[in-house]
């Protein structure tokens, strides 16, 4: 139940930074793509906390699973067209589907809301959840390497919100590996 609510809040606190970058940033400069994969990043971080909340979320389940595959199918239709970014967040909306689809939904103990903290089941097709961790453990090391090299330095642009992006993409990617593994194995 530690591990459940500490994890719960450090996917809340990434909520922060999503939200101020899609205040702060000038995104006419920085272009429309960056902002949908802000806006992406923002509604991953949700669905992460209420997947790890023990409490669960206010929004059942089926309500998810609608949000994450429009999501992923916006981001894969994107990425065919060619939109560089894309590829990550159309995998993360769909591992995130996988997630919810995968769980068990047997018996009225939670209900219809998405809870997974209690990891006490496994995922159906474990060896998807794996290849998936595997994937996002990789991302997770090579953004963190990226959010040290884009770290705020004298004469950065502070504007872009690399080191930010970075920063959210490794703790994330972290996070969905731990969670893959953890409900597979």
């Amino acid at each position: 139940m530690v591990v459940d609510w500490a994890l719960t809040a450090v996917f809340a606190a990434l909520a922060l930074p999503c939200v101020l970058r899609l205040v702060r940033l000038d995104y006419a400069r920085l272009g429309h793509g960056v902002r949908h994969g802000d806006l992406a990043e923002l509604l991953l971080v949700v669905a992460m906390v209420a997947m790890l909340s023990p409490v669960g979320g206010p929004i059942p389940a089926a309500g998810w699973q609608a949000v994450l595959v429009l999501t992923a199918g916006w981001f894969a239709v994107a990425w065919w067209r060619g939109r560089t970014g894309c590829a990550h967040h159309a995998l993360s909306a769909a591992a995130m589907f996988y997630m919810v689809t995968a769980m068990p939904h047997g018996g009225m103990a939670r209900g219809p809301w998405l809870t997974m903290s209690p990891m006490d089941s496994r995922l159906a097709l474990p060896l998807v959840a794996v290849a998936a961790a595997g994937y996002f453990v990789v991302d997770a090391v090579w953004s963190g390497a990226l959010a040290l090299r884009t770290a705020p330095t004298v004469g950065s642009d502070p504007g872009a919100g690399q080191a930010s992006r970075a920063i959210c993409r490794a703790v994330m990617g972290a996070g969905m590996g731990y969670m893959l593994l953890a409900s597979a194995l």
